[in-house]
């Protein structure tokens, strides 16, 4: 959540940067009307309550005196009972407050490029070139026809559209992948973790789904449970409300998990293929970390993930997300969008965030510095999204009768 003390002593410069964000000047004028409201109701209650006291001081004072205290103990009940109302003002007011607060985005960094949307994204640089074919490359969906790797209308008969069926090279290609990228998170640094599938609302509130993005998530009918959008979600939340120490941070994590998204707002896009799916694999990285060290760690997990996309020889290229396109809880982020020669383009992989405090002010997770309690910082980033990554093998390592080598560092695991 952002930091509301923030927004309302410095509201205007707060505000700028949410706009750069794409956040409706109509919500930032109801926040404000909001703060107002809360101001004024806590101003009132405090004279209330001050009154009160003059009040309890007096009857002291006549009751030492033996004068008639009829008349100002009514009043003191009635001051009593006013009390009570404008304590439950307040607390709506509050509550009316945070509710907004709860589907503001975060912050975006000062250093994060102006912009609307994925056209005003910034290229940071290319890596290695891609390759120059003697043939017009397949698109994935047609070598999966070639090689019997993927069936997409079995999918369809066992779930519906969007879900689809691995089989043979294809499904072990994925198990590699899987392993590999594991293995690259462990020689990095990064702890493997095994996690639930299934996470409460309080998790996914934590770190930003809920409320704002109910729609995208399958819920578990009947049960306060959610099917996980990402591995981001149970792997920040190990540390949800609790105070670590400064010497254990930063905490390096990595995980797999199978994540199911809704698409809500898909439709028509990527309808071919497996490039936007309801469910597909994703290894994760996440770390938490205090404000001086997430820099650091940010540089490094993005060039974590071009390196495991080196490793497999798949061009690609690092753009730097404009304000428009940062997604809600990030600060800021930096995709990674490999090369796909059977569309001609370069299609995001990986998304790397750090969340500043945002997500750690929403979960409640601390460390202690000297004798205070500081919130965190939140790192998150795909490394790799598994199912992205086996399409791009196919397309950049196809042959021109369709059939799809092996790259190197995936041998040993095939």
């Amino acid at each position: 959540m952002i930091d509301l003390k923030y927004l309302q002593k410095n509201f205007e410069e707060a505000s700028a940067k949410l706009v750069k964000k794409g956040v409706e000047t109509t919500t930032l004028e109801e926040l404000k009307e909001l703060f107002a409201t809360l101001k004024a109701s806590n101003s009132e209650l405090e004279e209330a309550k001050a009154e009160q006291n003059k009040m309890s001081k007096l009857f002291g004072e006549y009751m030492r005196e033996k004068k008639d205290v009829t008349e100002l103990k009514a009043q003191v009940d009635a001051k009593k009972d006013a009390i009570v109302g404008l304590l439950e003002t307040a607390r709506e007011a509050q509550e009316a407050l945070e509710a907004v607060a709860l589907a503001m985005p975060n912050f975006p960094d000062d250093s994060v490029p102006e912009g609307a949307d994925e056209a005003d994204n910034v290229e940071l640089k290319k890596v290695l070139e891609p390759r120059v074919f003697e043939f017009a490359p397949k698109e994935h969906w047609a070598l999966a026809e070639v090689n019997g790797w993927i069936e997409f209308e079995r999918g369809v008969k066992l779930a519906k559209s969007r879900f689809a069926v691995l089989r043979g090279d294809a499904a072990r290609m994925e198990r590699a992948l899987i392993n590999f990228f594991l293995d690259v998170n462990r020689e990095k640094g990064f702890e493997e973790v095994c996690v639930p599938f299934i996470n409460n609302a309080a998790m996914l509130q934590g770190t930003g789904q809920l409320p704002k993005f109910e729609d995208d998530l399958y819920k578990i009918e009947g049960e306060d449970l959610y099917l996980i959008p990402t591995a981001e979600v149970p792997l920040t939340n190990l540390y949800n409300d609790e105070i670590l120490t400064e010497k254990e941070l930063p905490i390096l994590l990595t995980g797999y998990t199978p994540c199911f998204r809704k698409e809500a707002g898909s439709a028509g896009r990527d309808t071919r293929g497996m490039i936007r799916q309801h469910q597909f694999d994703k290894v994760e990285m996440v770390a938490i970390a205090t404000p001086e060290q997430s820099e650091e760690i940010f540089k490094m997990m993005v060039e974590n993930a071009s390196d495991i996309l080196s490793r497999l020889g798949l061009p690609h290229r690092v753009v730097e997300l404009c304000g428009g396109d940062l997604g809600f809880s990030a600060a800021s982020t930096i995709d990674l969008e490999v090369w796909l020669p059977g569309q001609n383009q370069y299609r995001e992989i990986s998304s790397i965030s750090n969340t500043r405090d945002f997500q750690a002010r929403r979960a409640k997770i601390r460390y202690k510095d000297g004798k205070k309690n500081v919130l965190v910082n939140t790192l998150n980033g795909s490394a790799l999204a598994v199912g992205r990554t086996l399409v791009a093998i196919m397309e950049n390592y196809q042959n021109e009768d369709g059939t799809v080598e092996v790259p190197e560092v995936l041998k040993k695991y095939m």
